[in-house]
């Protein structure tokens, strides 16, 4: 009995470790079939198309003039004139700081200063008769002297407690209240000149010769039904940007109405209309060196370094590593792996892309 127990527990363990060995060598199997599937993508082929000489840019509407409101000098604010969101003149007194202290130290040059003057007047008819000499008449007109340069520099002292509108525009929102205590950090308010607007747009480095002072160019709005304003180039930044490799432009907006800040796209003229190869944007892998794309060659997927030019909103020019007839993938880009088996689930046209 005893030994019967034993062969059938032996028996048992036997099955466990074939039945266990079959099943580790099935999910072996399995899983190298997953593995060696081929990934399944969608394709382009390769082919000129036309693209527009009509490029665009980012931008910002910016006012023709912009100031923050800031005194010339610390103290407290004895008169307050900011009408928010209204248009205020030129000269426009705004604000005036607490100068007491100034007015009396004006008040007490005028004093010694009247006081020299008739000294130095007495002088000057004792020397005309050689009652003193040359050097003591020189102290007194010294003295007259410097007392005219200490009134004329506390008068300028007392001119920067006032602040003036420094051109005509719209006054922003009031940031202090009366009786504050101001500082030339604190910033009263803002004003701006909104009745001429001006667009500041960057461009690829490659369009540096084409926008120059002069150029005219077209800026769409944010917010106003794809309606277009007119827009003169008036300067350029002299150098490129060397982080992203742009230039900033600054155009002078013609009959175009738009809030400081806003968004805006700038539409400029680019060159004659030409053919290239074109391909989604979501098609290219860019890594720290080079943009690649995936190829299909005899069914595998082959890894190809290429150049890029003009890049709209939803594709981008190839101008070196394709040519016309390459199978190109635009879905399914993250499942290819080189030199690997791949399914085309379908040909793609540029209809069905979209091209913009």
């Amino acid at each position: 009995m005893k030994t019967n127990t034993y062969f059938n527990l032996v028996f048992l363990l036997v099955f466990l470790l074939i039945f266990s060995g079959c099943g580790k060598k099935k999910n072996k199997e399995d899983l190298s079939k997953k593995t060696d599937s081929p990934a399944v993508v969608d394709v382009i082929v390769a082919q000129n198309q036309s693209i527009s000489s009509i490029t665009e840019a980012n931008g910002s509407i910016v006012a023709n003039e912009f100031v923050e409101l800031h005194p010339e000098v610390s103290g407290r604010i004895t008169y307050l004139n900011i009408p928010e969101g209204t248009t205020v003149k030129k000269g426009t007194i705004l604000a005036r700081i607490n100068d007491s202290d100034l007015q009396a130290q004006l008040n007490k040059t005028k004093v010694q200063l009247d006081l020299s003057q008739k000294t130095e007047q007495r002088l000057t008819k004792l020397l005309s008769i050689n009652g003193i000499g040359q050097a003591e008449y020189d102290a007194a007109l010294n003295q007259v002297n410097s007392l005219n340069a200490d009134l004329e520099y506390t008068k300028v002292l007392i001119e920067k407690t006032v602040l003036k509108a420094p051109f005509s525009g719209v006054i922003g929102l009031r940031q202090v209240s009366p009786g504050a205590y101001v500082s030339p950090t604190t910033i009263l308010a803002t004003i701006q000149q909104v009745n001429q607007l001006k667009v500041d747009f960057t461009v690829p480095e490659e369009y540096s010769s084409i926008i120059r002072k002069g150029s005219v160019v077209e800026v769409a709005v944010e917010g106003q039904n794809n309606s277009r304003c007119k827009a003169t180039v008036i300067a350029r930044e002299p150098q490129i940007n060397q982080t992203t490799r742009n230039l900033l432009i600054r155009a002078m907006l013609t009959n175009c109405t738009a809030n400081p800040g806003t968004f805006a796209k700038v539409y400029f003229n680019a060159g004659s209309a030409r053919n290239s190869i074109t391909i989604p944007t979501n098609a290219i892998i860019p890594d720290d060196k080079n943009k690649k794309i995936v190829l299909i060659k005899g069914g595998k997927a082959t890894y190809a370094v290429v150049e890029t030019g003009v890049r709209k909103e939803s594709f981008v020019e190839i101008t070196k590593g394709v040519t016309v007839g390459d199978t190109i993938v635009v879905d399914g880009v993250l499942f290819a792996r080189p030199n690997k088996p791949v399914k085309i689930r379908s040909v793609k046209s540029s209809e069905q892309l979209s091209y913009k």
